[in-house]
């Protein structure tokens, strides 16, 4: 049951269609939001369990062979996303049901995309199985492409689409790269396993550089600068999916992978610099340009950007306490706590928020902040959300954002005195970063909240007349919203259930004692409303709102500044000339140059390319060997074929006639079917005299609407760079066969084949079982290529003879 719930919500897209057609009068939502309710309250079943310590494991052998399973593994950490994903899944359903026009919208397309990608996500959390977890790393990519682009008809819609895939793919197959080397070193693909034995390959070559892939994988995911670009792209979708993305799951994919390898890669420096230093950097970067947004998507994205970097410097800085002493005291074991308890708020006040971003776009008919204000007294429920969220995520109190904020600071504090990895010099620069990050996320807070709903009603910009959200629509956010305040008031109970089963998964090799069975209950972490007036955290909370204040008043002042910034300066731009300048004038103009039409180019071109990779590597790896060692001699019938042979050969290159040419390559055909019978080959002599015979008569079938010879040759000369070719082509093949024979690196395989082909394969005809069950693969795909020629030759001929039909009509 634990493999298959991952599968649950994929299964179900199957039937949304036949209820989408079935079912008009109901909202297709109603019958997707029983699939996340059903599973949250499945995973809830595992809370105790994991706070006990246990560890739920299933499997499915996918390919045993290579032993590849689908294997879910739940502790802690994927517990927790799993609820999230699930959870948040659920109140983003019942969100959609009233967003979205049933009688307007694709409704099936939508759910079946919302909930393929609720199966990848589970996927990505769940698989202990790397392979595994790529393949539904990758399924993430490919369903948020479809959900984002789900407004096709509009150019910004695929737009974003296409930019998110391209950066998150290409970050997954570095990815997969770092997964390879990491199995290499350990020995297995378990993640579990490579946990464990992690301590016997931190010396090795490849650490570093399995490292790097991997963040690359999670920075691209996660939206870490420089790879933040597709995120604020990706808010052309429908508001329930960027609610989704943004806030429970395809961004937090990211965070995840750096939780789940933490205990493998905290040795390292490089870790710990990478993964904080870049944290700290997208903090800065996203609230420093979450102020330029005019659009209140645009605002969120670029809050969710600066909420992801905060979330993954404090995993990073939680690495360090896997070098220090006495770590059950370090502050560092704080940070991993930190780190998962503002992943849970910031999916409850993110979630909210972008609920209430499309409450005002589909209330008023518009985002642009620059047109709203003054609608607080008509969207009194919508305003209240949209405080309560907005002031937790600038950190005040009394919402959760302020404690998971507060703690931050706290480890930035602490790293600033920190000795190991050259902490202490740079220290106080990350400690500034951070704080004026947080001044900037102070004043796009209260920029989204207070400009959008304070102020003077501005009734003339706005497309529609403006309106409270129907209750339907207001549940989900009014929920979230409730969330962020409870959770202020139990921290703890919610660090007890959630967040230390997580750090315990995170930091596993802190808590293990050889007398005592550790469980979550070791992670010693409380969290406190208070920590008192001479603690440092309250100054820089004071701080942070006093010059936050200031400049939100201030803002039309200095807003100026963003104008000072070069469009043609920027990431974007950056992506806009790879894509647009390289990939797409660039390769289309050397399209054009390549491709023009003449298959004697194409050939030649990659014949060149083959003869100069194999005959080059033959020579720069010294492997051309000749050896006439055992070779049997030529006898004189056989000579008399190779001179038929080449004189064919010669024939049907320089015929002047058609038929000559013709009967030529037949000569060369029907001499080559000797051979095999000399050979003793008398099948593959028998397939060659069959195909030698169709291919002449359809040769002479078609001979009268072929070109007159003389024309081709007038317009194509033979050069002599082709016979360059042709002749290397030759040599190529023969070093091949006679360094082939020559040496013998391995032992041949025929011995196998005659021993194992009836034993194994259960047939007598050797070549019969080669083709069929030993290359297999390879004959499947012939054949597959033949039927797809054969589907293509009649619908040719079906579209020809509809032509004819037409135009016989209209005569």
């Amino acid at each position: 049951m634990q493999v298959l719930a991952i599968f649950i919500p994929l299964l179900a897209a199957i039937f949304i269609p036949l209820l989408f057609r079935r079912a008009r009068t109901i909202h297709t939502g109603w019958f997707v939001l029983i699939v996340p309710l059903l599973l949250v309250s499945y995973y809830a079943t595992f809370i105790s369990r994991v706070m006990d310590g246990e560890e739920a494991l299933a499997s499915f052998n996918w390919i045993p062979s290579l032993n590849i399973s689908f294997i879910s593994y739940l502790d802690g950490l994927s517990l927790l996303f799993s609820l999230l994903i699930t959870g948040i899944g659920t109140l983003v359903v019942l969100y959609s049901i009233f967003y979205l026009d049933k009688t307007k919208e694709q409704l099936h397309n939508f759910y079946i995309y919302l909930l393929m990608f609720m199966t990848a996500m589970l996927g990505v959390v769940q698989s202990d199985h790397m392979i595994t977890l790529y393949l539904f790393w990758e399924l993430t990519s490919i369903s948020s492409f479809l959900l984002i682009g789900y407004w096709f008809q509009r150019d910004k819609s695929r737009f974003g689409a296409l930019k998110s895939m391209m950066i998150t793919v290409a970050g997954g197959l570095f990815m997969l790269g770092g997964f390879v080397l990491l199995a290499q070193m350990g020995g297995t693909y378990s993640i579990r396993e490579l946990i464990a034995q992690a301590p016997y390959f931190w010396d090795n070559e490849y650490f570093v550089l399995a490292l790097v892939l991997i963040l690359l994988g999670a920075f691209t995911k996660s939206a870490q600068f420089p790879f933040y670009i597709w995120l604020p792209d990706a808010m052309e979708a429908p508001t329930p999916v960027s609610a989704y993305l943004h806030s429970a799951t395809m961004v937090k994919a990211g965070i995840y992978l750096v939780a789940r390898f933490t205990p493998i890669f905290a040795v390292s420096e490089v870790w710990i610099w990478l993964v904080t230093g870049i944290g700290l950097l997208t903090l800065f970067w996203g609230s420093f340009f979450a102020v330029k947004q005019s659009d209140l998507k645009g605002i969120l994205a670029f809050s969710t950007v600066s909420q992801l970097g905060l979330i993954m410097a404090l995993l990073g800085a939680s690495a360090i306490a896997f070098h220090v002493e006495d770590a059950a005291n370090t502050v560092f074991k704080y940070a991993a706590f930190a780190a998962i308890f503002h992943l849970i708020n910031h999916a409850t006040f993110k979630g909210s928020l972008f609920m209430i971003a499309g409450i005002v776009d589909h209330e008023t008919g518009t985002r642009d902040i620059r047109k709203l204000g003054g609608l607080m007294s008509i969207m009194p429920l919508s305003f209240s959300v949209a405080l309560i969220s907005s002031l937790s995520m600038a950190g005040l109190p009394p919402f959760n954002g302020f404690l998971s904020k507060e703690m931050f600071l706290t480890a930035m504090l602490t790293l600033k005195d920190f000795e190991l990895f050259e902490f202490s010099t740079w220290g106080i620069l990350l400690l500034i970063v951070a704080v004026i990050a947080s001044i900037f996320t102070f004043v796009y807070s209260f920029y989204f909240v207070f400009k959008t709903f304070t102020g003077k009603l501005q009734a003339s910009e706005l497309p529609q007349k403006p309106h409270e959200a129907p209750i339907g629509m207001l549940i989900a956010p009014m929920i979230l919203a409730a969330l962020v305040v409870v959770i202020f008031f139990i921290p703890n109970v919610v660090g007890w259930l959630f967040i230390k089963p997580a750090v315990f998964a995170i930091q596993p090799f802190l808590y293990q004692d050889p007398f005592l069975s550790s469980t979550p209950a070791s992670v010693d972490i409380t969290v406190k409303l208070w920590h008192g007036w001479t603690a440092p955290e309250l100054w820089l909370t004071v701080c942070i709102i006093v010059i936050g204040l200031i400049l939100f008043k201030t803002f039309e002042k200095w807003q100026k500044l963003y104008r000072l910034q070069p469009a043609m300066l920027s990431l974007n731009a950056l992506y806009d000339f790879i894509m647009d300048g390289i990939l797409n004038r660039g390769m289309t103009n050397l399209s054009k140059r390549m491709m023009h039409g003449s298959m004697r180019h194409y050939f030649m071109y990659m014949f060149a390319a083959i003869c100069f990779i194999v005959v080059g590597t033959l020579f720069y790896k010294d492997a051309f060997k000749i050896s006439f060692d055992g070779a049997a001699p030529i006898e004189l019938y056989q000579l008399i074929l190779i001179i038929v042979l080449v004189l064919g050969t010669l024939t049907t290159v320089v015929a002047r006639s058609r038929i000559t040419a013709i009967v030529g390559l037949g000569a060369v055909g029907y001499t080559v079917a000797l051979f095999f019978v000399m050979f003793n080959a008398p099948d593959l002599a028998l397939t060659q005299l069959v195909i030698e015979t169709i291919s002449v008569a359809l040769f002479l079938l078609v001979f009268y609407h072929l070109p007159r010879l003389g024309k081709v040759q007038e317009y194509t000369p033979f050069r002599f760079r082709r016979l360059v070719v042709s002749i290397g082509i030759g040599a190529m093949v023969t070093l091949l066969a006679l360094s082939a024979h020559s040496q013998k690196l391995v032992e041949s395989i025929n011995q196998y084949y005659k021993d194992t082909v009836y034993s194994l394969a259960g047939g007598g005809n050797i070549v019969n079982v080669i083709l069929v069950d030993y290359r297999g693969f390879d004959t499947l795909f012939e054949i597959t290529v033949l039927g797809l020629a054969g589907m293509g030759i009649y619908a040719m001929i079906k579209l020809r003879l509809s032509r004819k039909e037409k135009s016989n009509e209209n005569e």
